[in-house]
């Protein structure tokens, strides 16, 4: 069993910033991929990044060089640092894992970028 728990969402400007973070209830070094996951009313939940034990990872092209995916398996959490966002930025972003053929979700953080 893994519980996910983001944090860091909020309300920002568009052309702002902000990070958000989602901590591991267990040891995520064995996680092969963590990713992060958006849904805007009215639409389908969207891979937003995703980020390798080795550290690779891939990116939505609407968010590329704009967002940043990371790990620290140290402290269990995984980060993404967005910046110049955008009003279609705006949606729940839900930290997400695969482990032993389970998929684990966060309860979801609410991002609102006004224009």
């Amino acid at each position: 069993q893994v519980q996910l728990v983001e944090s860091g969402g909020g309300l920002v400007q568009a052309g702002g910033s902000l990070r958000l973070s989602c901590a591991a209830s267990t040891n995520i070094f064995s996680i092969y991929a963590m990713g992060w996951y958006r849904q805007a009313p009215g639409k389908q939940r969207e891979l937003v990044a995703v980020i390798s034990n080795g550290g690779s990872s891939n990116y939505a092209d609407s968010v590329k060089g704009r967002f940043t995916i990371s790990r620290d398996n140290a402290k269990n959490t995984v980060y993404l640092q967005m910046n110049s966002l955008k009003s279609e930025d705006t949606a729940v972003y839900y930290c997400h894992c695969l482990k032993d053929a389970k998929n684990y979700w966060g309860q979801g953080t609410q991002v609102t970028v006004s224009s």
